[in-house]
């Protein structure tokens, strides 16, 4: 077991956040309602995700991620675990395939713990705030509904055990401009 790192209680480094366009993107995924105390749950579904691909000879086109469809830290979050595919396919439920919109993306890349992108979720946030940046998010008594806010996950754990060296891609899209 890794021993806890002080270092997660401060406020990660943001690199400088790019904007970039993404096209539409077919995903298959498995979407889960919890609290904050169960989250590492979503993430569970990601390697039985990849072995029913893999037997059906569906190769992913990148990496996997967690999408936040609906957030309300102080009760519960939407998210799912997604993987990208080519095209659509047949899936059986708890499982759906779904299209990430095309649009414009605030996107920053951060290696470290997981634990420290809260951090840099706020950080990115703050700084789309300085900059006049309105997200695609829609406020509902839920909670935050979000047309994007993904977390893509870039190392294999299996690769690579040490958390403090994973490497993430936040990619919040952007509101439709006028």
């Amino acid at each position: 077991m890794m021993e806890p790192n002080p270092s997660h209680l401060e406020a990660p480094v943001l690199a400088e956040p790019t904007i970039r366009f993404r096209t539409e993107q077919v995903y298959v995924a498995r979407r889960e309602s919890i609290t904050m105390t169960d989250f590492a749950r979503v993430a569970d579904h990601l390697p039985t995700m990849f072995g029913w691909l893999g037997e059906r000879g569906v190769t992913p086109v990148g990496a996997p991620f967690l999408r936040y469809r609906v957030i309300d830290m102080s009760a519960e979050l939407v998210v799912e675990a997604g993987i990208p595919l080519a095209a659509p396919i047949e899936v059986d439920p708890p499982a759906f395939v779904d299209v990430l919109p095309a649009g414009r993306y605030a996107s920053v890349t951060h290696i470290g713990h997981p634990d420290e992108l809260m951090g840099v979720t706020a950080a990115l946030l703050d700084w789309g705030q300085r900059q006049g940046i309105a997200w695609d998010v829609t406020p509902t008594p839920e909670g935050e509904v979000w047309g994007a806010r993904l977390e893509v996950l870039l190392t294999n754990p299996v690769e690579e055990p040490d958390q403090h060296k994973w490497e993430t891609t936040l990619l919040f899209r952007l509101a439709d401009q006028p």
